[in-house]
């Protein structure tokens, strides 16, 4: 998990003192999923489950987990790659790359960050797309 990795230590966080959960589901269990949640009945590319509402609680939670020797659980991550083939194909770029976006936008949430008004959102997505690019990841293919 290279790119959590990397999301992490972005926002000063050490990803060794922390875990996150991610999952592949389907297009069904997504579906299933965003409707419990957010009620929405439709499948959907990502969802993020954080544990704390924001960056200062995530840091507040792993030093408190540090002290126990144990890592913090920071939130759950559930990524549907039948969705991300799909927008991949529709953005014309690499499933490869929709996948890390996909990654990098639910970590990002566990964070707190958010895009539902548009100044979150310009700060939400120049972060994905440093990220990416950190990794060779832009808007485009992979460069080797």
């Amino acid at each position: 998990m290279r790119l959590a990795e990397l999301v992490l230590s972005s926002e000063g966080i050490d990803p060794k003192v922390c875990e996150i959960s991610l999952s592949y589901v389907s297009s069904e269990e997504i579906r299933e999923l965003n409707l419990k949640y957010r009620g929405k009945d439709e499948a959907t590319d990502v969802l993020s489950f954080p544990m704390y509402s924001g960056i200062e609680e995530v840091k507040a939670a792993i030093t408190a987990a540090t002290l126990s020797g144990m890592p913090a659980l920071i939130g759950d991550v559930v990524v549907c790659r039948d969705v991300a083939i799909k927008q991949a194909e529709e953005f014309g770029h690499s499933a490869e790359r929709e996948e890390a976006y996909l990654l990098v936008h639910g970590v990002l949430h566990l964070l707190g960050y958010d895009h539902e008004e548009a100044a979150a959102k310009r700060v939400m997505r120049s972060k994905e797309e440093a990220l990416l690019g950190a990794l060779e990841l832009g808007r485009g293919e992979i460069v080797k």
